[in-house]
């Protein structure tokens, strides 16, 4: 009996020995490590110069464009070019069916030749007449007449000399020629048709001397003024020529409430056109003003964000910071408000970040 209650004091204490050497031996939790800090490339926000500008809708026109009409009727049986083609000065471009001038032309010849005749044997008969009556032989009366003869047959050459030289200038204007070199516009007409002098054959328009009609607002009168910077655009805003503004006009247009700024547009702009559209940026002043690369910058739900470098502890962190920016200069976009120059901004793995992300900036 004792040897059982021994046995029965001895088991739990036992039990609970192994219970305890079981725990002990079960290793304690391990904390995750912490999560590494992604590099990327930032760069500081820094002041530079940005201007204060507006941009309107210009129309390029050229100083030389011609809109080419006949000066006589008929139907066109010749078109020497096609719209775009370069053209020399005189080069013809098209012809208006000239038989009946040229007859004209060949009546009014053979109409001169009879006068010359006339003309050639009167001044034969004054010569003659004269010595006759120097030596007696006719009366003054006969000489007065040979004499009268004569100058009666000149006027009446002359006069129909002068008729046939304007017949064959008129034959001339048959032949539509460019009044200078530049490029043909477009061919409303058709081979055969019958066209008169108010009928628009084509155009002609110079790409040499080229300027930028831009009609600024009345609101903008104080700042506007000869020299003002002009940016010529395209429509995906790149910068297509520079140039500056060289007239005003004096008077306000009605109609728009605007006034009219010309900038030339130098000739090596080979892109432009006459009468195309396109958009010129004005610069009123440049002054010095945070800018932030436009690689830093995302878009999420129609408002722009940049992700700063932040210090944290020993590290630094990725903090999200709504930005509010004006138009981009070159690779850059001027800061209205959000940031401030020194700020250290991301540019790389903008995809990747997230509010509060470990980062090591590298840049």
């Amino acid at each position: 009996m004792p040897l059982i209650a021994n046995t029965r004091r001895i088991l739990p204490l036992f039990i609970c020995a192994v219970t305890c050497l079981v725990a002990g031996c079960k290793p304690a939790p391990q904390q995750a490590p912490p999560p590494q800090a992604m590099p990327v490339q930032v760069a500081p926000v820094t002041l530079s110069p940005v201007p204060n500008s507006d941009t309107y809708v210009s129309t390029i026109k050229s100083r030389r464009s011609a809109t080419m009409q006949p000066q006589v009727d008929g139907n066109l049986v010749k078109i020497f070019v096609k719209s775009g083609d370069l053209v020399k000065s005189g080069q013809v471009l098209m012809r208006i069916d000239p038989l009946k001038q040229m007859a004209t032309v060949q009546s009014q010849q053979g109409i001169q030749a009879q006068k010359k005749a006339l003309y050639d044997y009167t001044k034969i008969e004054v010569e003659r007449q004269r010595k006759l009556y120097e030596a007696g032989v006719v009366s003054r009366e006969t000489y007065d007449q040979a004499a009268q003869a004569y100058e009666n047959a000149k006027g009446d050459y002359e006069s129909n000399a002068a008729l046939t030289d304007t017949q064959k200038q008129q034959l001339a204007y048959y032949d539509i020629r460019a009044p200078f070199n530049g490029i043909v516009g477009d061919i409303p007409v058709h081979l055969g048709d019958y066209v008169s002098t108010i009928t628009v054959l084509t155009t002609v328009d110079e790409n040499a001397d080229l300027e930028a009609y831009i009609y600024i607002p009345t609101e903008r009168t104080g700042l506007v003024r000869q020299g003002l910077p002009v940016e010529i655009l395209d429509s995906t805003g790149k910068t297509l020529v520079k140039s500056r503004i060289s007239f005003l006009s004096p008077q306000v247009d009605n109609g728009l409430q605007s006034i009219l700024a010309k900038a030339e547009i130098p000739r090596s702009a080979e892109l432009l056109r006459n009468q195309q559209l396109v958009r010129a940026r004005v610069t009123w002043s440049t002054a010095a003003a945070p800018v932030v690369p436009v690689l830093a910058v995302s878009l999420v739900g129609g408002q722009t964000f940049v992700y700063l470098a932040a210090p944290k502890g020993d590290g630094y962190v990725a903090h999200q910071v709504p930005v509010k920016l004006g138009d981009t200069v070159g690779n850059t976009y001027p800061v209205i408000s959000g940031l401030k120059p020194g700020d250290k901004v991301i540019t790389s793995g903008l995809q990747f970040l997230q509010e509060g992300a470990p980062v090591k900036p590298l840049g």
